[in-house]
C-alpha cells in the first residue's frame, strides 16, 4: 500500500511539472485578412518554423478589424505561455500607436521575438508621365503648389505617410500636393495607371509587375535596389536617404511577460530560419527582404518606426 501511495505521488508530481516548450499547437494571430503581407509572411514562417519545434503545428489565425487593433489586443491579453503569438505589422505597432490617442495598447507592451522581413516601398508615376525622376516631380510641386495629386488608401496609411515624408524631406509642406484617398493599396496603384492621379508610393510587390510591363515608371525604391529592377535607384541614390526608413515590415511578438525559455526557443528558431533556404525562397517569392534580428534589435527597430510616424502624425496634425 505504501509503495502504491508513493508511486501515485511520484506520478502526480511528474504530471504537474511544466513540459518543455512547445508541447501543443501554437497560434499565430494575424491582424489582417488572408492574402496580405502579414498573412503571407506569417504563414511562411509557420510552415518552416514548425520543423525546428519538434514538428509542433503552428496554426495561422486571421483576425482582422480596426486596422489590426482587435488581433493585437487579443494577443496582448493572452496568457504569456508562448502559445498565442502576434504577426505584427507596421500598422499595428508604428502607425496606429502614433495615430490613435485612445488606442488600448502601446507599441512596447509586447515581448519582441524577432523582426521577420522588410517589404520594399516604391514611388512611381505612369510610364507616359513627363516626370522621369524624383527631382523633376518635386521641382514641379515646388513651382506649382497644389497642382499635382497622389493616391493613398487613407490619411493614416503608409501610402499617405510616405508621400508626406518625402515632401517634408524636400522642404515642402503638406499642401504642395493633394492626396486623393481610395479604398485599398490595389486602388492606389490603379489610380496612377488610369491617369486619375499624377503619382503614388506603395508596397513594391504590388507595383513591380506594372513596372516590368512598362505601364508605370519607378522613381526610386526603399530600402535598397531590387534584383528584379536593378536600374531603379534607392532613395539614398536620389538624394533622400531618410526615405529608406519607409518600408513595410513584419515581426513576431508575444504577450507581455513571456518567459526566457520561450524567448530563447524562438531566438534559436529564427537563427535556424535565417539559414533555411526554403524559408528564404518563400520570403523572396513574396517580395520580402529577410531581416531576422534579436529581440533587442527588433525592439529598437520598432521604436524607431514608431517615433518616425509619431513625428509625422504630429507635424500633419492628424492624431485622432
Amino acid at each position: 500500500m505504501k509503495r502504491l501511495v508513493l508511486a501515485l505521488i511520484a506520478t502526480y508530481a511528474c504530471s504537474a511539472l511544466p513540459q518543455g516548450y512547445p508541447s501543443k499547437p501554437i497560434s499565430f494571430v494575424i491582424p489582417f485578412a488572408a492574402g496580405g503581407d502579414s498573412d503571407l509572411s506569417g504563414r511562411n514562417v509557420a510552415q518552416h518554423a514548425s520543423k525546428y519545434l519538434n514538428n509542433v503545428p503552428i496554426v495561422p489565425v486571421n483576425r482582422s478589424g480596426a486596422s489590426g487593433a482587435i488581433a493585437t489586443m487579443a494577443v496582448k491579453n493572452a496568457p504569456p505561455d508562448g502559445y498565442t503569438l502576434l504577426v505584427a505589422r507596421i500598422a499595428t505597432h508604428a502607425i496606429l500607436p502614433a495615430l490613435e490617442s485612445k488606442l488600448q495598447y502601446k507599441w512596447n507592451e509586447f515581448t519582441m521575438l524577432s523582426l521577420i522581413e522588410l517589404n520594399p516601398y516604391m514611388c512611381f508615376v505612369r510610364s507616359d508621365s513627363p516626370f522621369r525622376t524624383a527631382a523633376e516631380l518635386l521641382s514641379e510641386m515646388r513651382k506649382n503648389p497644389g497642382k499635382l495629386d497622389f493616391s493613398t488608401s487613407g490619411v493614416g496609411t503608409s501610402q499617405n505617410m510616405a508621400v508626406q515624408y518625402l515632401m517634408a524631406l524636400a522642404g515642402l509642406t503638406k499642401d504642395h500636393a493633394v492626396g486623393i484617398h481610395y479604398k485599398g493599396g490595389g486602388e492606389v496603384t490603379a489610380a496612377v495607371l488610369a491617369g486619375q492621379v499624377h503619382f503614388a508610393c506603395n508596397n513594391a510587390p504590388t507595383v513591380i509587375p506594372q513596372i516590368k510591363a512598362n505601364a508605370l515608371r519607378a522613381l526610386f525604391v526603399t530600402p535598397t535596389r531590387l534584383a528584379e529592377l536593378p536600374d531603379v535607384p534607392n532613395a539614398a541614390e536620389v538624394g533622400y536617404s531618410d526615405m529608406n526608413k519607409i518600408v513595410g515590415w513584419t515581426a513576431l511578438m508575444g504577450p507581455p511577460g513571456l518567459s526566457k525559455e520561450v524567448v530563447d526557443k524562438w531566438v534559436e528558431v529564427f537563427a535556424r530560419l535565417a539559414k533555411d533556404p526554403e524559408w528564404q525562397l518563400g520570403n523572396a517569392r513574396l517580395g520580402g527582404i529577410a531581416a531576422i534580428r534579436s529581440p533587442a534589435e527588433t525592439e529598437q527597430f520598432v521604436h524607431e518606426q514608431y517615433e518616425l510616424y509619431n513625428q509625422l502624425v504630429t507635424s500633419l496634425g492628424i492624431r485622432q
